[in-house]
C-alpha cells in the first residue's frame, strides 16, 4: 500500500524497516536518550524482530553526527576473515560455500559497533539501551509477514541445522505471520552483553560458545579471531551534488559508487528530462552501470590494496564517463551476484545529533547456522571473497571483504540535511541515487521519494540474468522504450520486495524532521 505523506516531527525522527524497532528508538528518546542511544536500541531491536535480515552475528556501518563536534564520523563495524580462512582451506571448493558452518568466514562486527557508538556518544546506560531488544527476544513479538515469507522460502535450508530449525521453524514449517515469536537463547546472550559489554562477545563466554560450536563442526573462526577483532572510526568520503554535500563510507564499503553515480548525473539536466520518463530511468541506470564497472575492479579491503579514489571521484573523470552514455542505447556490464537482505535505519534527535546506519547478515538468515546455545545466526558475508588468487577481493586471513553496506547523509552548511539508505545489495546505490535525485532535483519529500515506483538492475545471488526489473506502476510505454533501448526489462510487483526497503529523513528549512518509511517493508517513521 502506498504511503503518500511524510511523518513530521518538530524535534525528533526515527525510521526503520520494522515498526517495533522504530518505536523502541522513539521510547529511548522519550526517556532522555540521544540519537546515539536510540540508534543502538533500534539496531539491537532489528537484530531481534528482523532476524532474517540482520542480527548480532552480522556486520554494520555507521555515519554519526554529534552536534557539539559539528563533524560526521564513520564507524566500520565489519569483521575480518579468521586466521584459518586461507585459499588452501577451500582447495576442494570452486567457491566458498554460501551456507553452513564453512560460510561463516568473518568475525561478526555488530556487538563491537554498538559498544563503539554508544561508548563514544551515548547518554543512557548500555543495558537500558538494549532493554527493548531483550524484551522482544524473551517475551516475543508478532512475527512479520516478511519473516514468514523468507522462512517459508528457505525452510529446507533452515531445517538443515538443528539449532536453527529449533528457533526458526515450527514443526518443520515457517511460523505463521502474526504468531508470537520468541528467542530465549538470544535474550540470554543479549543480557550477557548488556551486563558485561563487548568483552563478553569477543573475549568472554559468548566467544567461547561460538568458537567451540564451530570447532566441533568443522568451522573456521576461533576464540583468537574473536579476541583480535576491532572496528574502526574512520573519516567518511565527502562529495557534492548540485551544491549539496554527500557523505558516504569509504572502502571496504561500496559507498563511493553512490558518489560516482551522482558525479556522472551532474552533467545532465534531470529536471529537463522529467521524473519517471524513459530518459530518466535510462540515464540513472547507465550512470550506475559505469560506476559498478569500476567498483568491481577495485573494491576490497584498502589495507590489502590501494584503491584510486581520488581519480574515481574526480569531477573530470565523471564528465568523461558521462560523455560515453548514449541516449536510448544500453551497454553491457557484468553484474556480480550479491546478497540483498539488509536493514537500514536512521535517527535525528532534538539537539541535532544524527545517525545513519545499516546492518546485515548478507543472505537471508546469513549462514543458516545458529551458534550453539547463543541464539546467534552467523553471517555468511565472507562467502563473497574470491578464491582466485589474482582477484582483487581474494580471500586472505585478517582481510575484510567487499561490502555492499552503505549508509548515507547529505549536508547543508555542514549540518545533516538528509539521512537515507536502503536494503538491497547491488540495489543500494541504485535506490540511493533515485532518492537523492527525487529529493534534490524534483523536490519530493522523503515519503514520496521512497514510495515512488522503483527499479533495480543486475543480479542478486540466486539469479542468472542482468535484468532491469521495473515495478508495474511504471508506465508501460516507459517500459517498452527501455526495452527498445536494449535493457532486459522484467516487470515485477507494484511494491515489490526485490526493490529493497528504503527509508529517509529530511531536516527542512524550519528545522522540522520529515520521515519516510518504505511501504515495501514492515517499517515506520516516528517523530514528534
Amino acid at each position: 500500500m502506498e504511503r503518500n505523506e511524510s511523518a513530521i516531527g518538530t524535534e525528533t525522527m526515527v525510521v526503520s524497516p520494522h515498526a517495533l524497532a522504530s518505536a523502541a528508538g522513539a521510547r529511548i528518546l522519550e526517556r532522555g536518550g540521544n540519537a546515539f542511544d536510540a540508534a543502538v536500541a533500534v539496531s539491537a531491536c532489528l537484530a531481534v524482530v528482523y532476524p532474517h535480515m540482520t542480527g548480532l552475528g552480522g556486520d554494520s556501518f555507521w555515519l554519526t553526527y554529534e552536534a557539539g563536534e559539528s563533524l560526521v564520523r564513520g564507524y566500520n563495524g565489519s569483521g575480518r576473515a579468521g586466521a584459518a580462512a586461507m585459499l588452501e582451506t577451500f582447495a576442494d571448493c570452486a567457491a566458498i560455500p554460501t551456507r553452513g558452518v564453512r560460510s561463516a568466514v568473518t568475525v561478526p562486527g555488530m556487538a563491537d559497533a554498538w559498544a563503539a557508538v554508544h561508548g563514544a556518544y551515548g547518554r543512557l546506560g548500555f543495558a537500558e539501551v538494549l532493554e527493548p531488544a531483550i524484551k522482544y527476544a524473551e517475551g516475543g513479538f508478532p512475527l512479520s509477514a516478511d519473516q514468514y515469507a523468507n522462512s517459508r522460502a528457505h525452510a529446507d535450508m533452515l531445517a538443515a541445522a538443528p539449532e536453527t530449525a529449533a528457533i526458526y521453524l515450527s514443526r518443520g514449517e515457517a511460523p505463521a505471520a502474526g504468531s508470537r515469536f520468541k528467542q530465549r537463547q538470544l535474550a540470554r546472550t543479549l543480557r550477557e552483553l548488556a551486563a558485561r559489554g563487548q568483552d563478553a562477545f569477543y573475549r568472554g563466554s559468548i566467544a567461547v560458545e561460538i568458537a567451540g560450536f564451530l570447532r566441533d563442526r568443522g568451522g573456521l573462526l576461533t576464540t583468537e579471531d574473536f579476541a583480535n577483532h576491532s572496528g574502526d572510526w574512520i573519516n567518511p568520503l565527502v562529495g557534492t551534488y548540485r551544491g549539496t554535500e554527500i557523505v558516504q563510507m569509504p572502502p571496504n564499503s561500496q559507498g563511493f559508487v553512490g558518489l560516482m553515480a551522482l558525479n556522472i548525473l551532474e552533467n545532465f539536466d534531470l529536471r529537463g528530462l522529467g521524473h519517471g520518463t524513459s530518459g530518466y530511468y535510462h540515464l540513472l541506470v547507465e550512470a550506475l552501470k559505469l560506476s559498478f564497472r569500476d567498483r568491481n575492479e577495485v573494491l576490497t579491503d584498502p589495507a590489502f590494496h590501494d584503491i584510486p579514489l581520488e581519480r574515481l571521484l574526480s569531477k573530470d573523470y565523471a564528465a568523461a564517463l558521462a560523455a560515453t552514455i548514449q541516449a536510448e542505447r544500453a551497454f553491457e556490464v557484468n553484474a556480480e551476484p550479491m546478497g540483498s537482505d539488509t536493514a537500514f535505519a536512521a535517527v535525528v534527535d532534538k539537539d541535532g545529533n544524527a545517525v545513519s546506519f545499516i546492518q546485515s547478515l548478507y543472505f537471508e538468515f546469513g549462514s543458516g547456522v545458529v551458534a550453539g546455545d547463543t541464539g546467534i545466526l552467523l553471517q555468511n558475508r565472507g562467502s563473497f571473497f574470491s578464491l582466485d588468487p589474482a582477484h582483487i577481493n581474494c580471500l586472505h586471513p585478517g582481510k575484510r571483504t567487499f561490502h555492499t553496506l552503505m549508509p548515507a547523509m547529505a549536508l547543508r552548511d555542514g549540518k545533516p540535511f538528509l539521512l537515507y539508505g536502503t536494503q538491497g545489495g547491488e540495489g543500494q546505490p541504485q535506490t540511493q541515487t533515485a532518492l537523492v535525485t527525487r529529493m534534490l532535483d524534483y523536490g519530493m519529500d522523503p515519503q514520496r521519494a521512497v514510495s515512488e515506483p522503483r527499479w533495480v538492475w543486475g543480479r542478486t545471488w540466486g539469479e542468472p540474468t542482468r535484468e532491469l526489473k521495473l515495478e508495474s506502476r511504471i508506465d508501460s510505454a516507459v517500459a517498452a522504450a527501455l526495452a527498445a533501448s536494449g535493457h532486459l526489462v522484467r516487470i515485477v510487483g507494484a511494491f515489490d520486495g526485490i526493490m529493497g526497503h528504503a527509508h529517509a529523513i529530511k531536516i527542512d528549512d524550519d528545522g522540522f524532521r520529515q520521515g519516510g518509511a518504505d511501504p515495501r517493508s514492515d517499517g515506520a517513521a516516528i517523530g514528534w
